[in-house]
């Protein structure tokens, strides 16, 4: 069920539509440029795992969005390069031909593949959790690509209190199952209606599904057209909506649904 978002999570800074400077650094973890950015001495933090086309400037300013928005629950967040200055070619997306319909098949099944990244991931947060100890809880975003990699790491013993998933690609309702955490999913026009609602009657965790079914397939990261007042306003409330949803639940010890 969506719940009305609190005033601490509606603080939003005005979006920049191109030019966008980082507010964060880089550092290296497990041996992958890492995108950092939010106070150090935060107490909380979110991992960040972007989509298919890496560190776009969208991407990086909802990070630095959902680290410094939240003036009650700031967090520092992290996002590595799981595939180490490669990424997919947007002018790939849509795969509206044979060609780029192979290259994208073929990244998927190689520096995508879902279990080497989700061997990455946990590597990553070990070394981050021993760096960082007095950070207390975690979070993890994901679009697109990177939101399945977030189902995958979000089921039993996993080391994340609460996750996100934005325009999910490979949407499968056998993953909600496993899932043991609270999780909010903004699908957008570009997902499967009925691959969405299977999903989440299969949820038992705490969750909200809100949809946005007049922005693109990847409207919060890489293919967000931030200089259209229309995706802007999508972009930025899919913002609010995850910063609350976490406000809520980063902390919590209840997971399973009411």
């Amino acid at each position: 069920m969506a719940q009305t978002p609190s005033p601490a999570c509606c603080n939003t800074p005005p979006i920049v539509g191109k030019g966008y400077k980082p507010k964060g650094d880089y550092i290296t973890v497990d041996g992958m440029k890492t995108y950092t950015t939010g106070p150090k001495t935060a107490k909380q933090a979110i991992l960040v795992v972007y989509d298919i086309f890496g560190f776009f400037p969208q991407t990086l300013q909802g990070a630095d969005i959902l680290a410094h928005s939240d003036e009650s629950s700031l967090y520092q967040v992290f996002m590595p390069d799981f595939f180490e200055g490669k990424p997919a070619d947007i002018a790939w997306y849509p795969p509206d031909t044979k060609e780029k319909g192979e290259k994208l098949g073929e990244f998927f099944s190689t520096t995508a593949a879902p279990p080497k990244t989700v061997g990455r991931l946990s590597n990553a947060m070990k070394e981050l959790k021993d760096k960082h100890p007095d950070i207390k809880d975690w979070g993890i975003v994901g679009y697109c690509w990177g939101g399945k990699i977030v189902n995958l790491v979000s089921q039993q013993n996993t080391m994340f209190k609460v996750a996100a998933s934005a325009h999910p690609a490979m949407v499968d309702s056998n993953d909600a199952k496993q899932i043991t955490i609270p999780f909010i999913h903004l699908p957008s026009k570009g997902e499967n209606k009925e691959d969405v609602e299977n999903y989440q009657k299969n949820l038992n965790v705490k969750n909200e599904l809100h949809w946005f079914p007049d922005q693109e397939h990847g409207f919060m990261a890489a293919r967000g057209d931030l200089e259209d007042k229309n995706v802007v306003t999508a972009y930025e409330k899919g913002y609010q909506l995850i910063l609350n949803f976490f406000h809520q639940h980063i902390s919590s010890t209840s997971f399973t649904k009411i």
